[in-house]
C-alpha cells in the first residue's frame, strides 16, 4: 500500500510539474521584464541623438549668423565684436551654453588658402590670434585678395543618458563646434577701428 501511495504521490508531483511547464500565464510579463530596459534605452538614446542634432544645428546657425553680420560691416570695433556673443547665445538658447567659446577673426586672404590675421576677438574680449599671424581658409571659398570673416563657435553639450560609470567620464559632455567663413560684402576690407 505504501508503495502504491508513493507511486501516486510521484505521479501527482510529476503531473503538477508538467502543468507548471505547460502553463503560459506570466510569459508575457517575463518577456516584458527582459525587453523593457532595452526599449527604454533605445527610446532615451533616440531622444539624445535628436537633441544633439538640434543643438548642433543651432550652433551651426549661430556661427554663420555672427560671421554674416560682421561681414556686412564696413568697419568694426571692440564693442560690436563683443556684442556678437549675445547674438550667438540667443540663437543657441534655450539650450545650455555655459563654457562656450567664440572667436571672430578678420583675415586678409593673400593666396588660395592662406592669409594674414588683421584682427581677432573672443568671447572674453581677448585677442586669440596675433595680428599678421598666418591663417588658412578653405580652397572652395575662392577668396584670393579678399577679406574673410571667420567665426569659430564651440558649445559643450551635456548628455542626458547616463550609463553606470559615465558620471565622471569625459563622455558626459561633448563639444559641438562650427567654423564659418564669410567674405566681406562691401569694400576691400573690414577694419577694426580700436582693436
Amino acid at each position: 500500500m505504501t508503495r502504491l501511495h508513493g507511486f501516486s504521490f510521484a505521479r501527482r508531483a510529476l503531473g503538477s510539474l508538467s502543468a507548471v511547464v505547460r502553463d503560459r500565464r506570466g510569459v508575457g510579463g517575463v518577456e516584458f521584464a527582459i525587453i523593457a530596459p532595452l526599449l527604454l534605452m533605445l527610446y532615451i538614446g533616440a531622444f539624445e541623438i535628436s537633441l544633439g542634432f538640434t543643438v548642433a544645428r543651432k550652433v551651426s546657425r549661430a556661427s554663420s549668423a555672427v560671421a554674416d553680420i560682421v561681414s556686412q560691416q564696413t568697419d568694426v570695433n571692440k564693442a560690436l565684436l563683443d556684442n556678437m556673443k549675445h547674438v550667438a547665445l540667443s540663437i543657441v538658447a534655450p539650450y545650455n551654453s555655459s563654457g562656450y567659446s567664440l572667436k571672430i577673426t578678420g583675415i586678409q586672404v593673400t593666396g588660395t588658402t592662406s592669409g594674414k590675421v588683421v584682427w581677432s576677438r573672443d568671447q572674453n574680449g581677448a585677442t586669440p590670434y596675433a595680428v599678421d599671424s598666418t591663417a588658412t581658409v578653405p580652397a572652395e571659398l575662392d577668396a584670393v585678395n579678399a577679406f574673410v570673416v571667420r567665426t569659430e563657435l564651440v558649445v559643450p553639450h551635456d548628455l542626458l543618458l547616463f550609463a553606470p560609470g559615465l558620471e565622471s567620464s569625459t563622455l558626459k559632455t561633448i563639444d559641438l563646434s562650427k567654423t564659418s567663413y564669410y567674405r566681406q560684402r562691401f569694400g576691400e576690407t573690414i577694419k577694426c577701428t580700436d582693436c
